[in-house]
């Protein structure tokens, strides 16, 4: 707070003295004067107002009766001035709608005033503006006057409003518009895998009790077409495959039998399969695995056996396969439809073609997507080269969107939000479908705190992150609640300086090399007084981002530096 009116106001009546405003002679004589105090005394933005309490004291008689002022708080910047509501002081014998105040009684006077803040008020004063008037001499009608030289201000005047207006505070604090919303977005994962695998298989299918391969048993459709993709794979860095030969036999014999069934049908089914592979030059192991419970089962689910669930449980209820071959064939209803529809197909060397495909690497991604050629991408790919290139994330999401992927929607929301277009972010988000809704909720919450829609904010962060919560409370200008959850990085300085703990801003910014940690490391100083380190910080701050030396010209929370 600062007492910049006391001494002033006996001035101003003195000079008033001599520019026939008579009214004020006596109120020049009198020591006392009017005290008026602002609070804060720097400005503070807040959910997009700048708002201030102002109180006049104003002693007992003190005030002419015959006398009225007028004042008018205004915030004045370059190029501009805004406004506040005027508040008329009038005596005893003043016929006015104004405030009264009493000869003979001291007067409190109290007023709240807010403005919705513009950019261009960041570097700004705080100043009353006064006028007065006496029932006679020149001030018959309210006069503007010099509030620190008391001269009347007349139309040829080259004073500004800055300079005539008594200033009470000086600045504003903007520190609420360097939160970082965008830190706690959250971008929707991709499925991306480097490496995938695809698995081909085809069967070649022995007569009952046979390991003899015929000649229609390796030309059916499935074999030629694995041995097209083999082939296919051959020719290609990227495709590393691994080529199987697995011997089965059915479940409907001795197991011993079938064991050994198994072992001789990997054998031959492995020799028609060099054969049928031999120009591919490709490696190919082979194996037995005896009775084939799992593709039994498998086979069954997917037949339209009508006691196929009940065949089933008993492949649950026995664990060895003697026993599950017994109550298999004691269900006669059934047994002939697993003789016709189901066992023949477990007679069988399973040919498997196991490729691993490795995908672009980030960096072709990223140039690939420099070239103009994002249409070439996946989904997925386009999604993951998104999450490691902020370079061409916004051209990769640009494409992806056009699949109308809820993800790649919310994450191009992302992009934009961080370049500060929370207007097109929130287009974004709403253009993604519903399946997000955890996602949704968080960024919808951060968008419209980023964009001063603090209702709107309230809103979405009911059903969001404990951090996001924490950032719409600092938004409000709730520091205590924001700084109860956020407990480290920049966003937990920023609060916990507004809240004037500035150890623990300090500390939430420690391990933070960045420039604009460096730079909210100089504001901390200044607050402190070490005015020496406050410099060092804003130094490397703007060594390392330029454009923070227009900012710190500005920056009230720099001025005893600048």
């Amino acid at each position: 707070m600062k007492n910049l009116f006391k001494m002033t106001l006996v001035l101003v009546a003195a000079a008033l003295t001599f520019t026939g405003c008579n009214c004020f002679k006596k109120m020049a004589k009198n020591p006392s004067a009017i005290t008026v105090t602002c609070t804060p005394d720097v400005l503070v933005l807040n959910n997009g107002k700048v708002v201030a309490d102002v109180t006049a004291e104003v002693p007992a008689k003190y005030f002419n009766k015959k006398a009225a002022l007028k004042v008018t708080p205004a915030l004045v910047y370059e190029g501009g001035i805004t406004k506040g509501n005027t508040i008329v002081l009038q005596g005893e014998k003043i016929a006015d709608n104004g405030l009264l105040i009493k000869n003979g009684e001291k007067a409190s006077i109290k007023r709240h005033i807010e403005f919705d803040y513009k950019p261009e008020m960041q570097d700004s004063k705080l100043v009353l503006l006064v006028e007065v008037k006496c029932k006679s001499g020149k001030c018959k009608e309210f006069t503007l006057i010099n509030a620190n030289t008391g001269e009347i201000i007349g139309a040829e005047t080259t004073l500004t409003p800055a300079e005539y207006g008594l200033t009470i505070a000086k600045g504003i604090n903007t520190l609420q518009k360097d939160l970082d919303f965008t830190a706690a977005m959250q971008a929707a994962a991709n499925n991306y895998k480097r490496v995938t695998t695809v698995v081909t298989k085809a069967d070649i299918v022995y007569k009952i009790n046979s390991s003899r391969v015929a000649k229609q048993a390796v030309e059916t459709e499935e074999l030629k077409g694995l041995k097209a993709g083999v082939e296919q794979n051959k020719g290609n860095e990227r495709v590393a495959q691994s080529l199987y030969v697995n011997g089965y036999a059915s479940p409907d014999g001795p197991e011993t039998f079938n064991d050994k069934l198994s072992e001789q049908r990997s054998k031959s089914g492995l020799e028609a399969v060099e054969k049928l592979l031999a120009e591919a030059g490709v490696n190919i192991d082979a194996a037995a695995y005896g009775e084939d419970w799992e593709g039994f089962q498998a086979a069954v689910a997917a037949s339209n056996i009508a006691d196929k669930d009940l065949i089933l449980q008993v492949l649950k209820m026995y664990s060895s396969s003697a026993e599950r071959e017994k109550e298999i064939k004691n269900m006669t209803a059934v047994f002939g439809a697993l003789k016709t529809d189901v066992l023949p197909q477990l007679r069988r060397a399973q040919v498997v073609n196991s490729a691993d495909i490795t995908g672009w690497s980030d960096e072709e991604m990223i140039a690939i997507v420099k070239e103009g050629k994002a249409s070439t991408l996946k989904l997925e790919e386009l999604l993951h080269v998104a999450s490691v290139s902020d370079e061409v994330a916004e051209a990769a999401l640009v494409e992806a969107v056009k699949s109308n992927d809820a993800r790649a929607w919310n994450n191009l929301a992302l992009v934009y939000a961080k370049a500060g277009n929370y207007a097109k972010a929130i287009e974004c988000l709403n253009k993604a479908d519903k399946s997000l809704a955890t996602e949704l909720n968080n960024n919808y919450a951060l968008a419209y705190a980023a964009e001063g829609d603090v209702a709107k904010a309230e809103g979405y962060a009911a059903s969001a992150s404990a951090e996001t919560k924490a950032l719409v409370a600092a938004a409000k200008g709730d520091y205590t609640a924001a700084a109860a959850t956020l407990k480290s990085g920049y966003n937990a300085a920023i609060v916990n300086y507004q809240n004037g703990n500035l150890a623990a801003a300090k500390q939430c910014i420690a391990s933070d090399n960045s420039a604009k940690a460096d730079y909210l490391r100089a504001v901390i100083a200044c607050k402190e007084g070490d005015l020496n380190t406050a410099k060092t910080h804003l130094n490397s701050a703007v060594a390392k981002d330029a454009s923070l030396k227009a900012k710190a010209q500005k920056d009230v929370n720099l001025a005893a530096i600048k």
